[in-house]
């Protein structure tokens, strides 16, 4: 057996973030726990053809560790993960380091976890602290689509690309119009002999205004960090400026809508191909995407848009849900992720046998975006209402795993263990609903996978600001952990939430919040 103070599961960025708060706190007694061969998470499993980040990469990586190489305005994915490679050996956490070694189950005993793995290093970690970094697009959604394992040719979903399949000549059927899909189909359509894309809802798309940066940009930002601080910044403030449209203010909401709308009647010539890609739902209803590319491939000759989902496979032969049927070589499936009910739940139990998914039946809840009742000393990164729909996701990151070390350091106040107040967590889910109720991610016409089906609630994203969020951790007193000797029984409001919305620099009362 293994004994260590923290165990982490997850070496993408919310595992290496949170190996780094711990060592510049000074605790150097923690394990990394990986399942796969390398560092990197998403960007280690996702390699589709055109897999790039959405969020400006010099936003899109830790504040301790600038990149001033990156090749352009947006990074690919393989950037990212060799950049996650290279932070993983720069904090010299090799030896910290146990891939190819999956969390089999996780269990509070005794005041302390025991976590079961499996793979390369099976046996079993005793640890005071569990910290789950485990991503919340981890597990790719498959569809019940009859019979689609039957299938005559090679299927796999984008998140595990087989690159063993040449696309070249070959006729092509994408699922799905999601993030994935629009980076992917423009790059098949220059290989394949056709594509098909299955379209079930359309999405709002924007004009991405990709471009390289020049030797000379790259020097600039290596030679003068400052320069590249700045950049950071001013990143940062217009990431910041993009809630208001995503959240539903007025104004912000028609600028946007107009831009998307302009984008796609300047790209698409065709009225009726621009009818079936206009979204009939709120801007911001639905993860809203980046892309100069996509709109163009669509509405070429090599494209066909079948705008309904698909419904039936036979053979080769793809069905509609409106009776049309194409002919597939390849079938690839972007269809999205297990992201409202998280694979690692049910091999959570908590102090009274209670499993992570169990208690989080009607939807994952939470203090503070990382806490949960009957689960002590553990913390959950990445998870309930963690997301971002406008800004860089590694911000949040960032903030709760300050959060954690914080409470670590806080841990005698209440006997060693960080138990946190059921009453302190259900404020705390309240407080996110009454904020979210008005937004388009609940009443926008759409569904989209920010909200958990099962309770209607809104479960992945923040719903403010990251300024509104580092407040809200930054003026936590303790007073959530049970057995605190802080204001547990007498908190003050103090205004942070108005008209049911938090509000920058604000902190609501009881309550305390996306992805690349």
């Amino acid at each position: 057996m293994t004994r260590v103070e923290v165990a982490i599961v997850g070496a993408g960025f919310a595992g290496l973030g949170m190996a780094m708060a711990l060592r510049r706190s000074g605790r150097e007694s923690f394990v990394i726990l990986e399942r796969a061969a390398s560092v990197g998470g998403t960007w280690r499993d996702n390699t589709y053809p055109g897999v790039a980040c959405d969020v400006p990469s010099h936003l899109y990586g830790f504040a301790a560790h600038p990149h001033p190489g990156w090749s352009g305005v947006y990074a690919r994915g393989d950037e990212i993960h060799r950049y996650l490679q290279d932070v993983a050996e720069r904090e010299h956490l090799g030896d910290r380091l146990r891939l190819h070694t999956p969390m089999l189950s996780a269990r509070w005993s005794d005041g302390r976890w025991l976590v079961e793995t499996g793979g390369a290093t099976p046996g079993l970690i005793e640890a005071d602290a569990l910290v789950l970094a485990c991503g919340r697009l981890t597990e790719p959604e498959v569809p019940d689509i009859a019979g689609l394992e039957g299938f005559a040719g090679p299927l796999f979903h984008s998140a595990r690309w087989d690159h063993t399949v040449d696309m070249a000549g070959a006729r092509v059927a994408v699922v799905g119009t999601g993030a994935s899909a629009i980076q992917l189909v423009p790059e098949l359509a220059r290989v394949a002999d056709h594509v098909t894309l299955f379209q079930r809802t359309p999405a709002w798309i924007v004009p991405r205004d990709a471009r390289p940066y020049a030797d000379a940009e790259r020097d600039l930002f290596a030679t003068h960090p400052e320069a590249l601080d700045r950049l950071r910044a001013e990143l940062y403030t217009e990431g910041e400026a993009r809630f208001a449209s995503r959240s539903g203010d007025a104004e912000a909401s028609v600028r946007a809508t107009r831009i998307a709308l302009d984008h796609l009647h300047a790209q698409v010539a065709d009225p009726q191909l621009r009818a079936a890609l206009t979204p009939d739902y709120a801007f911001g209803c639905k993860r809203v995407l980046l892309s100069d590319d996509f709109y163009p491939a669509v509405a070429s000759d090599r494209v066909t848009l079948e705008p309904s989902a698909l419904a039936e496979v036979d053979g080769r032969t793809l069905v509609a849900a409106d009776g049309g049927r194409h002919e597939a070589d390849v079938l690839v499936l972007a269809t999205g992720f297990a992201s409202t009910r998280q694979p690692y739940a049910p091999l959570i139990r908590g102090e009274d046998g209670v499993t992570l998914d169990e208690h989080w039946s009607e939807g994952m809840t939470s203090f503070g975006s990382t806490v949960v009742s009957g689960f002590p000393n553990l913390f959950v990164l990445n998870g309930p209402n963690a997301s971002l729909g406008h800004n860089s996701s590694v911000l949040m990151v960032e903030e709760q795993a300050a959060y954690a070390v914080r409470a670590l350091a806080a841990r005698d106040a209440v006997g060693g263990v960080l138990r946190v107040d059921p009453a302190a967590e259900e404020a705390y889910t309240d407080e996110i609903a009454r904020a979210a109720a008005s937004t388009p991610w609940i009443t926008g016409g759409c569904r989209n996978w920010y909200v958990d089906e099962r309770s209607g609630r809104l479960t992945l994203l923040w719903p403010g600001t990251v300024d509104a969020f580092r407040s809200r951790l930054a003026r936590t007193d303790g007073s959530e952990f049970l057995g605190a000797d802080a204001r547990r029984d007498a908190r003050v409001h103090d205004g942070s939430v108005r008209d049911g919305k938090l509000h920058d620099g604000a902190v609501a009362p009881d309550e305390g919040e996306e992805r690349p």
